[in-house]
């Protein structure tokens, strides 16, 4: 099979990690620092890019996904069981938890798009969450893998326009942009938002996602992996950035979400800017609402050695879906609930980059393939950066 790079299984992290929770989190970056934090979300670029790469590095040498290459790290029957429900319980429930504000996020665009509040026949029961739960399922029973994985590509390349042009309408200042990568600065206070952009960017579910892609890519070469996982985050990045540059055009104003930061926009840069932002919104929500099934689909189907595609893997990925609609129906997906979540994805962190430590430099696992020392230096500052957000996060929340 020829790898084509356009197509790369990278592609699939960056339409997961670009959802309402990026969104948010990047538009209260913006909104309250103005582009003082931008150095934030390129370092977690960076993180996430190297942190992808040694999970499709461990998936590229093995052959088989994350979850099974953990089950696989141990031989005793009650540590396997225990490591199987602890991946089940953490993508399955989380991802089903996360669903219902993928589909919120793709709503709210939709909703700014059709320029309509609500969809409802018969009294004042809103039908968009059943009607877009199941356009997704569609794509998952009746559309092919490949054509759900171009479709994401399809959706990732449009929100991608939106963002970027819409951070273009605010004609930034370069300098201001500059300063804002390339020269810390924060105060305590900013600590819990910082952790917030690293969480929201290096998503544990990921690199489950990522992964399983990689073990079914026989005839790539890791050279082509490292590519293509480059240029993938690289571009979720650049879209990152763009919101928070877009949101800082507006510094100091009272924004709940990416429809808010549209509509604020409009005296400024005409009508077009809401248009592009819902757009954006809505290719955000929906890459992330086909993404997190599909997570824990793999993830459930290599704990129970499934195969891809099966019945279970399915079910699976309906359950997530329908959790996500039944949630959203009922209005259960306030804006900070998904922030103090994507605030959890970071606190998670350090025991996710410790297992991968320990995974990437076992020579029977990796078969020789370990790092160098270089690269085990980075994964050490990595990890107690990981440790160190984590406990100050954990200090802040409660």
């Amino acid at each position: 099979m020829r790898f084509k790079l356009s197509f790369g299984p990278a592609v699939l992290v960056t339409a997961a990690f670009i959802g309402p929770g990026t969104i948010t989190l990047c538009i209260l970056a913006g909104v309250n620092h103005g582009m003082s934090l931008l150095w934030a979300m390129l370092l977690s670029v960076i993180i996430t890019i190297f942190i992808q790469n040694t999970a499709a590095r461990i998936a590229w040498t093995t052959r088989k996904g994350l979850a099974k290459s953990v089950l696989n790290h141990t031989t005793h029957p009650f540590t396997k069981t225990a490591l199987g429900i602890l991946l089940v319980s953490a993508i399955f429930v989380g991802n089903a938890a996360y669903e219902a504000g993928n589909l919120t996020g793709a709503l709210i665009g939709l909703k700014g798009i059709l320029q309509m509040e609500s969809l409802s026949l018969t009294g004042t029961f809103d039908w968009f969450p059943i009607i877009l739960g199941g356009g997704v399922a569609s794509l998952f029973f009746f559309g092919s893998f490949k054509f759900l994985k171009n479709s994401l590509v399809v959706f990732v390349a449009l929100m991608s326009v939106s963002f970027i042009l819409t951070a273009l309408m605010t004609k930034p200042a370069l300098i201001d942009i500059f300063k804002g990568l390339f020269i810390p600065t924060f105060q305590s206070d900013d600590i819990l938002t910082i952790v917030g952009l690293l969480g929201t960017t290096v998503v544990p579910y990921n690199l489950f996602l990522h992964s399983a892609m990689v073990a079914q890519l026989p005839n790539t070469s890791l050279d082509q992996l490292r590519t293509d996982t480059f240029i993938a985050v690289g571009l979720g990045g650049i879209v990152s950035l763009c919101i928070i540059i877009s949101a800082a055009a507006l510094e100091g104003t009272s924004l709940a979400n990416a429809s808010d930061l549209g509509q604020s926009l409009v005296p400024l840069y005409g009508s077009a800017a809401p248009i592009l932002m819902s757009f954006g919104f809505f290719a955000a929500g929906l890459t992330s609402a086909l993404t997190a099934p599909m997570a824990a689909a793999f993830v459930v189907c290599e704990c129970l050695n499934q195969q891809e595609q099966s019945f279970i893997y399915k079910t699976t990925a309906l359950i997530v879906l329908i959790v996500g609609v039944v949630f959203n129906s009922v209005g259960f997906v306030p804006i900070e609930i998904i922030r103090f979540a994507q605030i959890a994805n970071g606190i998670l962190l350090p025991l996710i980059g410790l297992i991968l430590i320990f995974m990437v430099n076992n020579k029977r696992l990796m078969r020789g393939a370990t790092p160098n020392k270089l690269q085990n230096s980075v994964f050490v500052i990595i990890e107690l950066f990981f440790i160190f957000l984590g406990i100050k996060s954990f200090g802040l929340i409660f």
